[in-house]
């Protein structure tokens, strides 16, 4: 049996970072993800995938990934059951990740009081990318 998933698609909202009881940590986003054909009006069609991604990995998605960066993300499909608070079971598709890889660079911004000066998230544009 094989169940494997990979996507590259953008974030559509910073990742949450929480941890169980048990201190392990647990990340979740959502991913932005086109679809490879067009629609009968000739657009693109975008899926939005759940994703959830466990320990140290969970805590480096959520120390450098912010909405809108682009990432590949390799896990397996979970679908899952629970029962609602109004007592309806619901079940849900997600992604749980084991590697993320992050395919672009942090946005770069302009320095605050600085007009015209533009910095990264990490600071010099010669230093290295910690990924």
């Amino acid at each position: 049996m094989l169940n494997t998933v990979i996507l590259i698609g953008r974030l559509t909202h910073d990742p949450d970072l929480r941890y169980t009881p048990a201190g392990a940590a647990v990340c979740n986003f959502s991913l932005a993800v086109d679809r490879p054909f067009t629609n009968q009006q000739g657009e693109r069609e975008t899926d939005f995938i759940d994703i959830v991604v466990w320990r140290q990995e969970a805590e480096r998605v959520a120390q450098h990934l912010t909405k809108g960066r682009l990432a590949a993300v390799q896990g397996r499909l979970q679908i899952r059951s629970y029962e609602a608070q109004d007592g309806q079971k619901r079940r849900v598709a997600e992604v749980v990740a084991d590697r993320v890889r992050f395919l672009d660079r942090p946005r770069r911004e302009t320095a605050p009081g600085a007009p015209g000066e533009e910095t990264t998230e990490f600071g010099d544009e010669d230093q290295e990318v910690p990924f």
